[in-house]
């Protein structure tokens, strides 16, 4: 509003002047001031003495004031009633809300960052890393689509540990929850023991070797089965052997054939399947020098390392996929194999791969 260059004091001056007989032409002319002036504060101010002046005109302020805050009130709640279907606490989200109504609705930066609860920094905030945030987009997409059951975890792992990029956590999940990747989390059940008995932890490499089957269908509904190795150390897969019948003979080549080229190991960790307590295994093994260290039955969490292996195996191709043949079924399993020695992070050794374990032994 236009402020008067005439006082209050002035004003009601004047007005006395008129009560007094002056004529009103003669004032207009004298204090520069128009008559219909004059008669809109003889109208207004009346009657007044300096103090019910300044609290008339105190009054008409706060009355202005609290017009317009009524009005900015207003024009917010319908601004988030427009903007805001759904609950959103996201900082970038409100910014794009306030960037929209600012440009739509046509209101000031200020009332936009006040109804949306930011601040003008974050409205005025530039991304400077957009090109390195559609590479981490790209790189998670590509993970998460050739390994299905990978959650954040280990996407992140491969990005820092395989692939050596220096993304900070908190950002790659930033980016990972704004592409849904989001899986569900499955409540874990647990055995509550009184005193469960310890696992040991090899120190070295070829310390201790585990071995375990594992059986599934072809597509025709034929069964067929499958023979893991693993070395305790570095959870390293030594070798998967598919086929339809895995007697002890076909234990002992495969075992043979796995020693040629990763050495004899001191011990091999097993349950109590009849291949495992065949005389023809136990007499390989002794004249290997190779300790065979049966499982108490029905405790397989003491073969732990091997069975946590079978539940990858699973869940990474062999339940996701069907096959028509058991030579089909190789060939999956070692491609699979290099993969996960190789590329897939291991939460049991610290984050890193097997092969890179098996590295810093070395």
């Amino acid at each position: 509003m236009k402020k008067s260059r005439y006082t209050d004091s002035q004003i009601l001056n004047i007005l006395k002047q008129a009560e007094n007989g002056v004529p009103i032409p003669e004032l207009c002319r004298e204090h520069g001031m128009s008559s219909a002036t004059f008669y809109k504060w003889r109208a207004k101010y009346g009657g007044m003495d300096a103090s019910l002046m300044a609290r008339m005109k105190e009054l008409e302020r706060e009355n202005r004031q609290l017009k317009k805050m009524y009005a900015e009130e207003r024009l917010k709640a319908e601004i988030v009633k427009e903007a805001l279907e759904k609950k959103v606490v996201k900082p970038s989200c409100r910014r794009k809300m306030a960037k929209a109504a600012v440009n739509e609705r046509k209101v000031s930066i200020r009332l936009a960052c006040v109804a949306f609860s930011i601040s003008q920094t974050c409205y005025r905030y530039e991304s400077k890393f957009s090109d390195e945030n559609d590479l981490i987009a790209e790189w998670l997409i590509r993970l998460t689509h050739n390994q299905r059951n990978w959650g954040f975890g280990l996407c992140f792992l491969h990005l820092r540990n395989v692939q050596r990029f220096k993304w900070n956590h908190k950002r790659v999940y930033r980016i990972y929850c704004e592409l849904e990747l989001n899986m569900r989390i499955k409540p874990k059940k647990r055995i509550i023991r009184e005193k469960p008995e310890p696992l040991a932890q090899p120190q070295r490499v070829n310390q201790s070797w585990s071995m375990d089957f594992m059986h599934d269908q072809l597509q025709n509904g034929r069964s067929f089965r499958l023979f893991n190795v693993i070395d305790d150390f570095n959870r390293e897969g030594l070798t998967i052997e598919a086929d339809f019948s895995l007697p002890a003979e076909r234990v002992i080549r495969t075992l043979e054939q796995v020693i040629e080229w990763r050495g004899k190991p001191e011990s091999i960790r097993c349950d109590n399947g009849p291949e495992y307590i065949s005389k023809k295994l136990l007499l390989w093994a002794a004249n290997q020098g190779i300790r065979i260290e049966h499982i108490q039955p029905g405790q397989p969490q003491q073969n732990a390392y091997v069975e946590r292996y079978n539940r990858t195996v699973r869940y990474d191709w062999l339940g996701q996929f069907l096959f028509s043949s058991i030579e089909e079924v190789q060939d999956h399993a070692t491609n699979w194999l290099w993969t996960y020695n190789n590329e897939r992070p291991n939460m049991g050794i610290g984050g890193i791969t097997p092969a890179q374990k098996l590295r810093m032994a070395a």
